[in-house]
């Protein structure tokens, strides 16, 4: 039987311009189960976990992303193609028709707050039109207990109506769908997508703004574990390098696999109360946590299943973004609380489809701080449209679309912290080995498993000049063994059998970072343009 408890609490939306709407407030993951269900808004997978479907958007619209550029925000936010600046009236009388279209609607209400450390924690209030929107930002803000919403304030708001259409020449959006973030008002404003990521993006993307700005705390996009003597390790990668499988370790505990903070105080935090995973392909072979972690409370998005409600996850029909959100409590080797200290290592994984990059090697403070911005992985043959060979992808600070500053003001942040916790940074090719995608293979899962834990165990802490090999054209220091991985797979020139080749595509890649570089290079500092590529191609 469903508890109703916290339901019953009644609360006014009349300061938020929304006027007799029935507000369904702190209703349980079950109850809003149980909602979507009786809505016919989505359908309950054989696992127990809900399926939904997002409709037309099944991803991120970054084009559609603004910040409201206003005193707080107008010298210190990196204007551009990522941050869209937007006007301060527009948006208010955009906000004013949104509230107008929830007012006299059935709506879903939840408080909750982002950061596992008090310290810096951040009261959200979320108000969602759809119920498995109200059940996604359950599962991925943390959750208070009963006795805190007793007098609870909010500090940001969420307002999600992903069925308001924006009109693009009246409201000053680019289209129909918006998610615009007012530093002001302190509100995040999405409709017009039934995309969830949106929610949980608009808050994080606003706390990579304060956390630097305000409390001197670098925001970073990683996963995050941590050893039985207390070591943390963080995992920055984009999608598809291999961030939420490698940083899931059954030997350590997980502290989150997303957003977190690096303290002054040299602790590390989880942003979320949950995890948002790609389910493109998942299985219990490859990935066990994340599969178990499918059950009653879980959020499928996007995928297909049969009549029996077992999911296909290898069928991309809709999209190859399927996803599912859970609670973080549905894996079972977790931190509590999602904090960690005493980081040791960074690993910067990134799928080097060129296949030049070594497996693994260690980089210099300066090296730590260039790879930081420049945010590289590839793109391989048929992951978009025309694309016939490997296509370099740079997105710096491994996740430039949530990050409102100058990504020279976090790269220099992550040098500092470095520096003065004396941690060793890796760069991790989970890509490919023995030439480029086509030729070569993609590195095999147990090595690179096998180099980090080697990593984790001090094994290739220390630098000895006799154990590591200075990569020739990238700089890097790639160790000459490592136990439980063969000798000839930590260099990827010997895997080609071909050096002319090797070092033809190697140089093409160094051209493909530098020519990145040149948009950071007047705001960088000359300790982050040593750590570049130093040869070039002629």
């Amino acid at each position: 039987m469903v508890d109703h408890t916290q339901a019953t609490k009644s609360i006014s939306l009349d300061a938020y311009g929304i006027k007799k709407a029935k507000i369904n407030y702190q209703l349980s993951s079950d109850e809003l189960h149980e909602e979507t269900l009786k809505k016919g808004q989505g359908k309950e997978a054989s696992s127990g976990a809900l399926a939904i479907n997002t409709g037309e958007f099944t991803g991120r619209s970054p084009k559609d992303r603004f910040i409201v550029k206003d005193a707080i925000t107008e010298d210190k936010v990196w204007w551009g193609n990522i941050n869209i600046p937007f006007d301060s009236d527009k948006f208010q009388k955009l906000y004013d028709k949104v509230t107008d279209y929830l007012s006299g609607k059935e709506i879903y209400v939840r408080d909750s707050y982002a950061c596992a450390d008090d310290d810096y924690r951040l009261n959200i209030r979320v108000i969602n039109e759809y119920p498995w929107s109200n059940m996604f930002a359950h599962n991925m803000f943390l959750r208070p207990a009963e006795d805190e919403l007793e007098g609870f304030k909010p500090e940001w708001t969420v307002v999600n109506a992903p069925g308001f259409m924006a009109d693009p020449e009246v409201d000053g959006t680019r289209q129909h769908n918006f998610a615009i973030l007012d530093f002001t008002r302190k509100i995040a404003l999405i409709g017009g997508t039934g995309y969830t990521g949106e929610i949980k993006k608009g808050i994080f993307s606003a706390l990579n703004f304060i956390l630097p700005v305000f409390k001197n705390t670098l925001p970073m996009h990683c996963s995050a574990n941590v050893g039985k003597d207390g070591d943390t390790a963080i995992f920055f990668g984009l999608s598809g390098t291999g961030k939420t499988t490698l940083s899931t370790d059954a030997k350590r505990s997980l502290i989150g696999d997303d957003e977190h903070g690096w303290t002054n105080e040299n602790t590390v935090f989880n942003f979320e109360g949950g995890c948002y995973a790609k389910v493109i392909n998942l299985s219990r072979e490859n990935e066990p946590e994340i599969f178990d972690a499918i059950k009653k409370g879980a959020i499928l998005e996007n995928v297909i299943m049969d009549k029996e409600g077992h999911v296909d996850f290898g069928d991309t029909s809709i999209t190859q973004n399927t996803r599912v959100s859970y609670p973080i409590y549905h894996i079972d080797n977790i931190q509590k609380p999602s904090r960690g200290e005493n980081p040791k290592n960074i690993f910067f994984l990134t799928a080097d489809a060129f296949g030049v990059l070594p497996p693994i090697s260690k980089l210099t403070p300066s090296q730590a701080a260039y790879h930081f911005i420049s945010g590289y992985t590839a793109k391989v043959a048929g992951t978009e449209a025309g694309i016939e060979e490997p296509v370099p992808s740079f997105s710096a600070c491994f996740g430039a679309p949530f990050m409102p500053l100058h990504p020279t003001k976090y790269a220099e942040m992550l040098s500092k912290k470095m520096k003065d916790a004396g941690v060793n940074v890796w760069l991790v090719n989970t890509g490919w080995t023995g030439g480029p995608y086509g030729v070569g293979s993609r590195i095999k899962l147990k090595y690179t498993r096998a180099m980090i834990n080697a990593v984790l165990n001090g094994d290739l802490g220390l630098y000895n000049y006799d154990d590591y090999h200075i990569h020739s054209v990238f700089g890097v220091a790639q160790p000459r063994t490592c136990p439980g991985v063969p000798t000839e797979v930590l260099s990827p020139r010997a895997t080609w059998n071909d050096d002319e080749a090797y070092y033809k595509m190697a140089f093409k890649l160094t051209n493909a970072f530098r020519e990145n570089f040149k948009q950071f290079e007047k705001y960088a500092n000359e300790e982050i343009r040593r750590g570049g590529p130093q040869r070039y191609a002629f």
